[in-house]
């Protein structure tokens, strides 16, 4: 059952917690569920229960392409491995060896990849992956998931350990906006509807849900009737949801913390060309690096913002015509 309580308000829970907290209670539920860490754990509060159980946790140091080869060499013996580490070395430095090792030998491997995008913050630009959707877009039979808030992580992780193939979750360490309740059960692959609307369709994920909800009730305001769908799944791509919205509202704007070529815009897009042509244009990353800053700073920065939001749909409301 899903439930939306979304209000504006920060979810008091931080994800690095939630994450500290979940993982030990899969692999306390399930004794084929392991956990690697790149010499990480504090950051995400599991290195108490590593300590506890170094039968179940396994620290590889800072060698992350090594950690996803003994991940999968863990899969292909029955276990269900969970990996952890920061974006950019769960995603780029580690590629080569989730393609190979995990997806082209079949090998079920859930990778965490924490403070993605602008949520790297003051690591800066090296540690600021706005590639990391695309890349693993790519990877046949991937999952692909972009956070929205601690109950989502919650859920989607413990579908992800019984889930085949290499699943790859984004999710910042801090606080995200409150959107469902605790408990609530959020199927992978399923779009959720947050807000109804008939003017224009915002697909969104990740932090970006926020601005959106936030763009939505500006553009009321303005006698605009906007939609906003969670599409929390990258991959596999909720088509029905996305041709549906199109359809009814027969405009569509996207909103993510990624470089828009070959994330979510471009899985929304590929859908509306085969299935929808409707005006649509999205906010997103364009052809940059990251760099050092706060997160509210970044998020101006780059444009990922509900005011941003506001002027894309605006934009393409008018070519709706």
């Amino acid at each position: 059952m899903i439930k939306i309580v979304y209000t504006g308000e920060m979810d008091p829970r931080l994800c690095k917690n939630v994450l500290g907290e979940t993982i030990p209670a899969l692999a306390e539920r399930d004794p084929d569920v392991i956990y690697l860490d790149a010499d990480l754990m504090s950051c995400i509060g599991t290195g108490k229960w590593a300590k506890a159980h170094p039968d179940r946790a396994v620290n590889c140091g800072i060698a992350e392409a090594n950690m996803v080869g003994v991940a999968c060499g863990l899969a292909s013996a029955g276990f269900k491995p969970i990996v952890h580490t920061f974006g950019p070395f769960a995603s780029r430095r580690c590629y080569d060896q989730a393609f190979l090792s995990g997806g082209y030998a079949k090998n079920d491997v859930t990778i965490i990849g924490t403070d993605p995008g602008v949520t790297a913050t003051m690591n800066g630009g090296t540690h600021m992956p706005f590639e990391d959707v695309a890349l693993y877009r790519a990877l046949p039979g991937a999952t692909v998931i972009d956070v929205t808030d601690p109950t989502l992580l919650v859920s989607v992780l413990g579908q992800c350990v019984n889930r085949p193939g290499v699943k790859f979750i984004r999710v910042g360490r801090k606080q995200y906006a409150k959107v469902y309740e605790e408990g609530s059960e959020l199927p992978i692959g399923r779009a959720v509807t947050l807000r109804e609307g008939t003017d224009i369709a915002i697909f969104a994920a990740g932090i970006m849900v926020h601005e959106a909800m936030q763009a939505a009730k500006s553009l009321e305001a303005h006698g605009v009737s906007a939609a906003v769908i969670d599409m929390f799944t990258i991959k596999p791509l909720d088509e029905e949801a996305v041709e549906t919205w199109a359809t009814r509202c027969g405009a569509v704007v996207t909103a993510e913390n990624h470089n828009k070529y070959g994330g979510l815009w471009s899985a929304v897009s590929e859908v509306l060309a085969k299935k929808r042509p409707v005006p649509a244009d999205c906010v997103a990353v364009e052809d940059e690096f990251g760099e050092v800053g706060p997160q509210d700073y970044l998020q101006e920065r780059f444009g990922l913002t509900a005011a941003r939001i506001v002027e894309q749909a605006k934009a393409v409301l008018a070519r709706k015509g």
